[in-house]
């Protein structure tokens, strides 16, 4: 199955930095929460899940280039190492150019133009603030739910992870 094959290259570049592993399955984890939710499936379900297995894929790439891995970083060089990996795992050339934008923007929220991209900013968003200074401060993580989440079952899952009450 094409998951599987991309899963594995994932897994293969983030040799050099094994963290990028466990982030991708916890974003993976929370789309698949986030899309079961919202009742996402067949072909949307895969491309969905497939950005989220490679949306920090150019992280390596930019700690080679640029000795960081900062956002801006990984949306200049994801979508050349995606697309790579892609094409090697036999995937559609047409939803191809979906995956490489989401993850070419993945890190700048006025991008997002649809629910798939949606989706993958609310399980990363909620990855990126869990152990961060914000998680002590109740109120501003409230806020910032409610300013990004857009889906019902991301927020709720935000509100879960993030134990909110």
């Amino acid at each position: 199955m094409i998951i599987e094959r991309i899963l594995a290259e994932m897994h293969e570049v983030f040799k050099e930095i094994p963290y990028g592993i466990d982030h991708t399955m916890k974003v993976l984890g929370n789309a698949e929460v986030i899309m079961a939710g919202e009742g996402i499936e067949g072909e949307e379900r895969e491309l969905i899940s497939i950005a989220a297995i490679l949306h920090d894929i150019g992280a390596v790439e930019a700690l080679h280039k640029y000795g960081s891995i900062e956002g801006v970083y990984q949306e200049k060089e994801g979508p050349g190492v995606a697309k790579y990996i892609l094409v090697k795992a036999g995937y559609s050339p047409g939803k191809m150019d979906r995956i490489c934008y989401i993850i070419g923007n993945h890190h700048t929220p006025s991008k997002i133009d649809g629910l798939d991209f949606q989706i993958l900013w609310e399980a990363d968003l909620i990855e990126n603030l869990l152990g961060t200074e914000v998680e002590q401060d109740k109120q501003k993580l409230i806020e910032m739910i409610d300013k990004n989440f857009k889906t019902d079952a991301g927020r709720a899952l935000a509100y879960k992870l993030l134990n909110i009450q």
